[in-house]
């Protein structure tokens, strides 16, 4: 039991150190606009981003029970919490790797590939459920181009209404909006991506026989998981924050509120279906299609290219990783 017990904590602490990691490498996404911008300051910026993080992780758990239990059957596996170790180290490493050289690539990407990788490897391709599996992937793909849409349509009718106007005081006036759009886009990644540790630790719980199902997340799990991210957030993701706030397109204040409510509708969207999304991916691509509405030839596209590129190879090299863990360590 001793040994439970321990391993039980290491996988907490792990989850709790992805969330953590989660949430200085993603406030870029909540805030970039914002303080680009100059709406916010940076350290106001984050210490409201920390604060709705907190607020929207603590509201919702749809997310969690969906991606501790679509995978695979934690109550199936022998091994579940080999799984989990092998699957948190290899999605921890991969946003280190990114966060690192200032890639926004998304830590659900990370998450859902390594838990898949570890799975095949540790248990067998027979242990995934590859039509949940599918499900979460085709969400993840989807919102991206959803968000880009939006952007571009929410973009496209804002200068339409205000073509007349002095773009001087339309930005003035955007600009004060931004405080509003970029707490709303904060609390929505809360209400996604705070989950994603919940789940798995969850999943963790289950697999260990210490709960019955995914069915509850444990109140100080959710705590837990939101107090990880919040402390995250307040540290910040500068490097992020300048690819996403100024390297994509030159953003103004209009830009920026287009952007913001584009991709937090997107987000909570996905929260209110149960779907873990990329808040990265989101968020980005709201950029861009606020970028391509404004002035098509305004967007760094080169730049784009290598964004999207990351988030394709996210899922297959995670997987690879985490497998490649498992082996070594077990």
């Amino acid at each position: 039991m001793e040994t439970s017990l321990f391993m039980i904590g290491f996988v907490v602490f792990l989850a709790l150190a992805f969330d953590f990691i989660n949430g200085f490498h993603d406030t870029a996404n909540a805030i970039a606009t914002s303080v680009s911008t100059r709406a916010l300051k940076p350290r106001t910026a984050i210490v409201m981003a920390a604060s709705m993080n907190f607020i929207g992780a603590l509201l919702f758990t749809g997310v969690a029970k969906k991606i501790g239990g679509s995978i695979t059957d934690p109550t199936l596996l022998d091994n579940g919490i080999n799984i989990v170790i092998a699957t948190l180290i290899a999605a921890i490493i991969w946003n280190l790797v990114t966060w690192w050289f200032g890639i926004p690539s998304s830590s659900s990407h990370a998450l859902i590939g390594a838990l898949a990788g570890a799975v095949y490897v540790g248990a067998g391709s027979a242990h995934i459920n590859w039509s949940g599996f599918i499900e979460i992937v085709e969400g993840l793909i989807l919102s991206p181009l959803i968000a880009f849409a939006v952007g571009y349509i929410i973009m496209t009718i804002l200068k339409w209404i205000f073509a007349k106007k002095s773009p001087h005081t339309v930005n003035k006036g955007f600009r004060s909006m931004q405080i509003v759009t970029a707490a709303l886009q904060s609390f929505t990644h809360g209400t996604n991506d705070a989950q994603k540790a919940m789940g798995i630790i969850t999943f963790a719980l289950v697999t260990s026989g210490n709960l019955e199902s995914m069915d509850v997340v444990p109140l100080w799990v959710k705590i837990a998981a939101a107090t990880s991210m919040a402390l995250g957030t307040s540290i910040g993701g500068w490097k992020i924050i300048k690819t996403m706030g100024t390297k994509i397109f030159k953003i103004e204040p209009i830009n920026g509120f287009a952007a913001d409510i584009s991709g937090a509708s997107v987000i909570f969207s996905a929260t209110l279906l149960n779907l873990p999304v990329s808040t990265t991916h989101a968020i980005t691509s709201a950029i861009l299609g606020v970028g391509s509405a404004k002035r098509f030839s305004a967007v760094k596209w080169g730049l784009a290219g290598r964004i999207v590129i990351t988030w394709f190879i996210t899922i297959p090299l995670s997987a690879v990783l985490a497998g490649l863990i498992f082996k070594i360590i077990f």
